[in-house]
């Protein structure tokens, strides 16, 4: 049900509904997905480079045209009210887009005037920002003699200038040490838990999607793959997890072949540098998983046995394993038909 000027009367933040993108090239970008975020929710998009997360977040934040599918924003219809929607929501775009040239505060106050803020309402929400991200003390410094982590809290604070009820981040964490990654988690905390900010993350960083997202979407090469909290995801599994490292590659089918007949034995799959096997009470048979190798003449050079995580999730959706440290690649720039 809409209501004036294309507003959707609805408590969703965000909801899709067959969601497609091509490329001019033909290049399926997404491919016909449907999610929605309630307001108030830290929702997570996880997957790997290249699996449509970017190109998801240009859409839901009007940088992109869709190619099909419905789509409201903040209850906005996309198609009826973006320059509404564009009011209301901030983005935090994986590389930084801040004036170089310019200080702290002139950064802030230049987004401020791109959002018609001016005067002392304008000055009072810069400081409330500079202190929100603990760069009092350097605002009136270049911003270009910022650390890669001051210029990601400049970046986030320029991103809240206009108060927005939705918060976009793409990728906000990416080549920042350990840290600046923990302070950025921090701060969206609590925003997310202390304003109330909706904030949409897309991620591949499997312990910053643990962390913070309360909901889920897994998204691997433009379809979702999986939705849910957590700790829904990976009680999913179903067990423990076994992971083998293997030096000698020829011997995997023969360590699979033992593995899946071991009683307590769930799946067995390949992995990186070896196998991964899930398991109920694993620490009860693995004495019975070594004996059986050690008999066959198998001797990993590393076995281990944890709770599933969510990259156990996403290996046991796709036989693979996300990769947080491929970044070199990224979404395709898109060339719509």
């Amino acid at each position: 049900m809409k209501g004036p000027e294309g507003r959707c009367d609805t408590l969703e933040a965000i909801s899709a509904e067959d969601l497609v993108v091509v490329y001019r090239d033909g290049t399926r970008a997404v491919e016909g997905i449907s999610f929605n975020v309630d307001e108030g929710e830290f929702f997570g998009f996880l997957g790997p480079n290249g699996a449509g997360k970017s190109t998801t977040i240009k859409v839901l934040t009007t940088l992109l045209r869709k190619t099909s599918g419905k789509v409201s924003v903040s209850g906005f219809d996309l198609d009826k009210s973006p320059g509404e929607i564009r009011k209301v929501v901030g983005v935090l775009s994986q590389e930084t887009s801040l004036d170089v040239d310019l200080t702290g505060w002139e950064n802030l106050h230049l987004q401020g005037r791109l959002q018609q803020m001016s005067g002392q309402v304008l000055d009072e929400r810069i400081a409330e920002l500079l202190k929100l991200v603990q760069l009092e003390d350097v605002a009136k410094k270049l911003a270009g003699r910022y650390s890669g982590g001051m210029r990601k809290r400049l970046d986030l604070a320029s991103a809240l200038i206009n108060r927005p009820k939705l918060l976009f981040l793409d990728e906000p964490t990416t080549g920042l040490d350990t840290q600046s990654r923990v302070a950025i988690w921090e701060y969206l905390e609590g925003l997310n838990k202390n304003e109330g900010i909706t904030i949409f993350l897309t991620t591949q960083y499997l312990e910053e999607a643990d962390r913070l997202c309360r909901k889920l979407s897994v998204i691997d090469h433009g379809k979702l793959i999986a939705n849910g909290t957590p700790t829904e995801l990976k009680e999913s599994i179903g067990g423990d997890t076994i992971n083998l490292t293997l030096t000698d590659a020829t011997v995997k089918p023969r360590a699979k072949e033992i593995l899946r007949a071991v009683p307590g034995i769930i799946e067995v799959m390949d992995s990186d540098g070896g196998v991964t096997a899930y398991a109920k009470s694993a620490g009860q048979i693995i004495a019975g998983v070594i004996t059986s190798l050690d008999r066959a003449g198998i001797r990993p050079s590393f076995l281990s046995i944890s709770s599933p995580t969510l990259d156990d999730v996403f290996l046991r959706k796709t036989g693979r394993r996300i990769r947080a440290d491929e970044l070199s690649r990224r979404d395709t720039e898109p060339f719509l038909m």
